[in-house]
This record gives structure tokens, C-alpha cells and sequence, in this order.
């Protein structure tokens, strides 16, 4: 069999999907050789990696019969280096081809220069500002008050404000918004008369409206005259909305030619940002703006290609170098010590990990159990199930009865946001109502899975008469539902929730927006949507929950990772539940999300 049959042959058997071997066949000409590079690059991209190392070419034993098929058409022996470079459609980046080989690593271009875009802005663009050292210390001590010998939230915001851009991480109750407040307060105190545009964004509409919510809290409690206070956004923005997305289209209103009217953009939930997403906004900021990333590092990474902030976290570490140490010292009071490595220096500078969780304390099951979860201990995992905490628990799915005792248990979950929809409280009632328990799921098929599980609790809804569907529709009242695609004309984004409610209008879909208001849509006008009593793990990135309840499935999937495990209970403010099988766990814990990105080489090399 010829190259361009055996890559049919495992477009059938699903190995493949059609894009990647239409696209390798475009690409390659008559070369099989960077024909199956080519589609196994297409491949790779399509499941979030952003380059195929060469030495991912080659058969081991997890390798599928017919891919075998295509390597034994090439023989055994060959010079992945020189073959690619052989073909037109392959250069070295200082061409334009479709592929592009740096060392060992092969890109499709453009996702090539979104990471070079990336890497020269965390490393290149980032240079030291000047400042006055004894106001600044004098300003941090006014707002930071804490005794502890190193307070990382004092030292995180010296970061930012001695460097242009800054990357804060930290896990669920370590202080990432009390820790901006305080450090956009301090930048506008030491601004004085001059003016400071300060822009707020994140990935979805739920994690703008919580960045809104809880930075305004925040600044409430610090010590700021009113003038102040006004200098502050009242709300948050997507990044959608953000660079101005054109309603069914690529185009950006706002980009290197015309950039955004900002002085200083807070980016929250920074690891759902995929790579293409962040190159397009380092090239709409104007270049003298001040940029704040925050995020939590261990959480999954986005659902497109890249993990920008697990890959730019990895150096933190190895700590900040001397000089750098010494500074933040004098800042802060801290006592730093810096390291000698001579490796992205300028790119550990500028980033700060937050250490101690004030949400979750050692009498807290869920911090416990994301703590365990997070070191890939499985005995302390085990553990930490043992009774001693009330705010966690685990239960099995093996047989019907339990899967029947799962619905059951969230039908009770959902009972107070139903009871609400019943007496017809106000929309806004309705909403908080509903984000107080979640079902969350790994998979999307399957009776484990969102369809899956959506359908089951209808159908239980139905039956306990607890909703009433509109004759041949899915509509009812009370339905939930979740935003798959953006649309900026109506204001709404992927990720969005909503709630279909009868006001005296008929049934609309109503949302919350980032400002805190509320807005109603009718459900023909909805972009794609989703029924949303069960949505996946990924999707609940940016959303907390007073109780989350995880469903995993009874057999072993390579998407169930300890990134997903945590990601899951972190979303749990009060209460977790856990429905899995004891083995599913624990190699779920073990297995760590690959992206395979070459950023890391570029910020050593640059």
C-alpha cells in the first residue's frame, strides 16, 4: 500500500482524523516520509501539543498496526532532519512553508511563531522599571501587614510592580486577588497625578464576573480615597471581548496595528489560555503597558494547544537569581535567597508562587486531598479518606444501585436551585442558586459522561416532577444551560451559563454578566448551547462551587490525569464529592498532562 492509502486506512480506524491526512497529502507532494510527519504533527495539534519532537517518529509497542505499516513503507533507517529539510514545504522558520524544524522539534508554522511571540515577550520585553526603593517599601509596608518571616503576597506584588509584566501563581485560598488589590493600590498610590488606565480580563464570562466580585470586595477593605477607588474598572471583560472577537470571524478589532487603550491589564484564570490566544494578546498591548498574569499552575491546562503558564511556572522553582533576590529583600523585608543558575533569568525575575493557602487549613479534607492529589501521593490520597474529615467523601459507582444512589444524590444537590426556580425568585436568586452544587465530569460520553449524565438526571427530573419540558423541544423551565461558542453581539462567550426562566415573556435564557446585572435571551437567538446539570472539568475552570460532586468512570482514560483530579477539587469551596472507583484513581493521580511545547528550549536560548 501506498503513504497516502495507509493514512485513509487509519482516518477509518480513527487513529487519524481526515483534516490530518487531507492536510499531510496537500503538504508533502510525493514524499511519504514528510507525509506521515506531517499528519502525525496535524494529529498532535488537534490534542493541545504545540510541536512533535523527531524522536516521537519512530514505533514503539503502543504503536497501532497500520502506523507501524507506514513507518516499515519508509525502512528502518532514516534521517528525520534531512528528509524534512529536503522538502519544500519544510524550512528552518526563516522562510514561509507550512512546516517549520527548529533543532529537533517540528511546528506548523504559525503555532512556531505564536510561541516565539510568547517567549521574546516573557523574556525580551520584560526589562526592570525604575522605581523609588524607599517609597515603594514604605507603600508595601502600609498595605502588607502580615508577620510572617517571608509573606509571598508582599514579595508577589513587588514583582509586579518593579517588573513590566509579572506572573502570579497560586493554589485555591492563597490570596491571588487580595494580592492584586493590594499591589494596583500601591501602583496608583505611587502614580499620584498621573492617570492609569487599568483593564481586568479572563477566559470566560464565569471567571470575569468572579474577578469582578472578588477585587471589588477586596478593594473596598484597603485604605483609598474615593478619587481612587474611581480609578479602578467596574468590571471585568473577557479576552474575547476584551480584543473586540468579530462575530464569525478570526479578526480582532484590536492587534499590533491597532492596539488596546490600556496602562496596566489584570489577566485572571491565566492557565485556560491557550497559546494562539495569548500570542494575540501580547500583540494587542500597546508597548509600555504593565501586564499582571494570575493563575494556579497545577490546574489543567487550555483545551486548544499549549500550557503557556505550566511552561513559564516550571522555572519559578529554581527561585529568582542574586541581584534580584537582593532587591526584592529591600522591598519587602524578606529574607531571599537568590540562585546562581544562569538559565531564563529574566523570566524567573519576574514571577512569584503563592505558598500558603489561607481558604483550606490542616483541619480541611478538600485542601488535604488537592494537597495529596497535587504530590502524586497515593497513600496519602488513600488517607485522607479514612473518616477524619466531614467536608469529603468517596463513593463507589460499580454497580447500578450506586450509579441510581449518584443520581439521587444529585437531585438533592440541585434541590434548593430547583426549589427557587419553583417559587419564582428572581433571576439573580436563581443563578446563585444554581452555582452552589455541580456535577462535574472527565469524559463527555457515556453514561459517566456530560451527555451521558444530562440526560439521565432529565429523564429523573421528569419522572420526580421536577421539571416540565415543552412538547417537542428540550426547553423547560428551569433548564440549564452552557454557552459553546461566542458570539459578541449578544454579549456572551463560551462558557457562560444560563438559566431558561418564564418572567412574563415567555421562556428566556437568562445570564449574569460580568457587571453583575442580568440579561435575558430568547432561546432561538442562543449560539451553541449545552444542557448543563453535569459539564466537564475543563469547563468549570474559573467557577468555584459550595459542593462539587466528580463522576469518574469505572474503566482507566488517558484524559483522566492528576491535573484534572485537582482541578476538580479545587473547584469545591465547602464540600466535595467523589464518585469513583478506587483503581481509577489512583492511576489517574500517576499520570501527568503531557504538552509538548518547545517553549522552554526558547527561553534557555533566548
Amino acid at each position: 500500500m501506498t503513504m497516502p492509502e495507509l493514512l485513509l486506512e487509519a482516518v477509518e480506524q480513527r487513529l487519524l482524523r481526515p483534516l490530518d491526512a487531507q492536510f499531510a497529502m496537500m503538504v508533502a507532494g510525493a514524499q511519504p516520509a514528510v507525509m506521515l510527519a506531517a499528519a502525525i504533527l496535524s494529529k498532535d495539534a488537534g490534542e493541545g501539543h504545540v510541536c512533535l519532537p523527531l524522536s516521537r517518529l519512530d514505533i514503539d509497542e503502543k504503536t497501532p498496526p497500520v502506523l507501524q505499516s507506514c513507518f516499515a513503507l519508509l525502512g528502518n533507517t532514516l534521517d528525520w532532519q534531512a528528509v524534512l529539510l529536503s522538502s519544500p514545504a519544510v524550512s528552518r522558520g526563516d522562510t514561509q512553508t507550512p512546516l517549520v524544524l527548529i533543532d529537533e522539534r517540528l511546528y506548523l508554522n504559525r503555532m512556531w511563531q505564536y510561541e516565539l511571540t510568547v517567549a521574546r515577550f516573557f523574556s525580551e520585553s520584560n526589562a526592570p522599571l525604575p522605581c523609588d526603593e524607599a517609597h515603594l517599601r514604605q507603600t508595601l509596608d502600609t498595605l502588607f501587614t502580615s508577620q510572617e518571616a517571608t509573606d509571598w503576597q508582599k514579595v508577589a506584588a513587588a514583582v509586579a510592580l518593579t517588573r513590566r509584566i509579572s506572573v502570579i501563581s497560586g493554589g485555591p485560598g492563597t490570596g491571588k486577588t487580595t494580592t492584586v488589590a493590594k499591589l494596583l493600590a500601591a501602583l496608583i498610590q505611587l502614580s499620584g497625578e498621573q492617570k492609569c488606565r487599568i483593564r481586568l480580563a479572563a477566559p470566560t464570562g464565569k471567571a470575569a464576573a468572579r474577578l469582578t466580585e472578588s477585587l471589588g470586595g477586596a478593594l473596598q477593605k484597603l485604605p483609598l480615597t474615593e478619587a481612587q477607588l474611581a480609578l479602578f474598572p467596574g468590571e471585568a471583560s473577557t479576552l474575547h471581548r476584551l480584543l473586540g472577537a468579530q462575530p464569525g470571524s478570526q479578526r480582532l478589532r484590536y492587534h499590533a496595528g491597532n492596539p488596546l487603550h490600556l496602562d496596566v491589564l489584570v489577566v485572571d484564570e491565566a492557565s485556560m489560555i491557550d497559546l494562539t490566544m495569548m500570542s494575540r494578546l501580547i500583540d494587542a498591548l500597546p508597548p509600555h503597558a504593565r501586564v499582571i498574569f494570575l493563575g494556579d499552575r497545577d490546574q489543567l491546562a487550555s483545551v486548544e494547544a499549549g500550557a503557556v503558564l505550566g511552561d513559564i511556572c516550571t522555572y519559578a522553582s529554581q527561585g529568582y537569581t542574586a541581584e534580584r533576590a537582593k532587591e526584592l529583600s529591600r522591598l519587602t523585608g524578606c529574607v531571599l535567597e537568590g540562585e546562581r543558575s544562569p538559565q531564563a533569568g529574566a523570566l524567573r525575575d519576574s514571577l512569584c508562587l503563592l505558598q500558603k493557602s489561607y481558604r483550606f487549613g490542616s483541619d480541611s479534607g478538600i485542601g488535604q486531598l488537592a494537597a495529596a492529589v497535587n504530590r502524586g501521593d497515593r497513600h496519602a490520597t488513600r488517607a485522607v479518606f479514612d473518616g477524619t474529615f466531614t467536608d469529603i467523601e468517596k463513593k463507589s459507582l460499580q454497580t447500578g444501585e450506586e450509579y441510581q444512589a449518584m443520581l439521587d444524590d444529585a437531585l438533592q444537590g440541585y434541590q434548593h436551585f430547583l426549589t427557587c426556580v419553583q417559587k419564582h425568585n428572581t433571576p439573580e436568586q436563581v443563578i446563585a442558586a444554581f452555582g452552589e452544587y455541580q456535577l462535574l465530569c472527565a469524559l463527555r460520553e457515556g453514561p459517566f459522561g456530560v451527555s451521558g449524565l444530562n440526560d439521565r438526571l432529565e429523564q429523573l427530573l421528569t419522572q420526580k416532577r421536577k421539571i416540565t419540558r415543552v412538547p417537542h423541544s428540550r426547553w423547560y423551565e428551569g433548564r440549564p444551560v452552557m454557552i459553546s461558542r461566542n458570539d459578541s453581539a449578544l454579549g456572551l462567550f463560551n462558557g457562560d451559563i444560563g438559566i431558561a426562566l418564564d418572567r412574563g415573556q415567555g421562556l428566556r435564557a437568562w445570564f449574569l454578566m460580568p457587571d453583575g446585572s442580568v440579561k435575558s435571551v430568547q432561546p432561538s437567538r442562543l449560539p451553541e448551547h449545552e444542557t448543563a446539570w453535569a459539564m466537564t472539568v475543563h469547563k468549570s475552570q474559573g467557577s468555584e462551587f459550595n459542593h462539587a460532586a466528580l463522576i469518574l468512570p469505572t474503566q482507566l482514560s488517558p484524559v483522566i490525569t492528576r491535573e484534572l483530579i485537582y482541578t476538580a477539587i479545587t473547584r469545591a469551596r465547602q464540600r466535595l464529592s467523589l464518585y469513583t472507583d478506587e483503581r481509577v484513581l489512583v492511576q489517574a493521580i500517576a499520570t501527568r498532562t503531557e504538552r509538548r511545547s518547545g517553549l522552554s528550549a526558547i527561553f534557555e536560548a533566548v
